[in-house]
């Protein structure tokens, strides 16, 4: 039999040792960074135990407003965190005793499930899937994302080279940067073009993105492109994800765009990434997936990335 608790801060240790040892957790189910926004969410996060022992954990936040528990509305993706020894038939179980729990404790009506995309699997880890299909789960959501598989990528396009070579000619430089100066100069960057592009916001301030990554050091870091002057004309933060290298945030300025650096900023990072399976650029759709943004996508295409489905599923409780 599997019973569930529920996440207290006190199990912070517990939750994090479970996230870093499962078979398809990231560092964004450490605690350290989901907890960073806590103050958003009502948190309802559970710990399945077998025994007295954890074989699984499920990041969720509940809205009361609309009486339906989430996986997790702070995270990008999110779903079961499995043990490797979890079996197919636990996961059934599981999906049964979490909507009983929901429904008892928070008067829960229905459960909105992003579940992790595989190539951020360190195995196989798509039992949730089936739960989800036995459930009835409706798919309500669905971005595409461009991602590469690294070692045997497709060849560079034209039209990326060509930028490349504009940044080499101008002499352009890719530094990684801790500097809290160079955070604020690319969020500033950062935040006009999704301003100008699409009416929104980053939803990490700098001071957010800078506590981020003094707290994962080894896994959070900023590179920039910046000219011989040097001011900053495009950059990225890249998560570090184990099998997957994600970049979190893409953006020129003007002067960046004519002159190739984020091209050439992309093409020296693939040149430089080891023991990682895939480059994941993130979505490039809106408003649920209806949207596609195709420059956005034309861009991440032109170096050889082709699509992964990013899911949102809902079932009733």
């Amino acid at each position: 039999m599997l019973k569930i608790v529920r996440y207290t801060a006190d199990l912070l240790p517990l939750w994090n040792q479970m996230v870093a040892d499962s078979k398809n957790g990231t560092f964004l189910f450490d605690r350290r960074f989901m907890d960073y926004h806590q103050a958003r969410f009502t948190d309802c996060s559970i710990i399945f135990l077998k025994g007295d022992k954890p074989i699984a954990c499920l990041p969720a936040n509940y809205s009361e407003q609309d009486t339906t528990v989430y996986s997790h509305q702070g995270l990008t993706y999110g779903g079961l965190i499995l043990s490797r020894k979890t079996t197919c038939e636990e996961v059934l179980e599981m999906f049964a005793l979490l909507k009983d729990y929901y429904k008892r404790k928070f008067s829960a009506t229905r459960f909105v499930y992003k579940p992790t995309p595989y190539i951020y699997h360190r195995y196989p880890s798509e039992e949730p899937l089936y739960a989800l299909f036995r459930q009835d789960a409706k798919l309500i959501a669905r971005g595409i994302s461009s991602c590469i598989p690294l070692g045997h990528s497709l060849p560079i396009k034209e039209s990326r080279k060509s930028g490349i070579r504009k940044a080499e000619a101008l002499g352009l430089q890719i530094v990684e940067s801790t500097d809290e100066a160079d955070i604020h100069a690319f969020w500033q960057i950062l935040d006009q073009c999704l301003d100008t592009n699409h009416q929104v916001h980053p939803v990490h301030s700098p001071q957010e993105m800078q506590l981020l990554m003094q707290r994962f050091p080894s896994r959070i870091k900023l590179f920039l492109a910046k000219n011989t002057e040097g001011n900053i004309l495009a950059g990225t933060w890249i998560f570090d994800c184990d099998t997957v290298v994600h970049t979190q945030y893409m953006a020129a300025s003007p002067e960046g765009k004519q002159s190739g650096a984020l091209d050439y900023l992309i093409a020296l990072l693939l040149l430089s990434i080891e023991d990682h399976s895939y480059f994941d650029f993130g979505i490039s759709t809106e408003q649920g997936g209806t949207i596609l943004n195709t420059g956005l996508i034309f861009q991440k295409e032109g170096f050889g990335a082709r699509g992964i489905c990013y899911d949102t599923y809902q079932f009733t409780i």
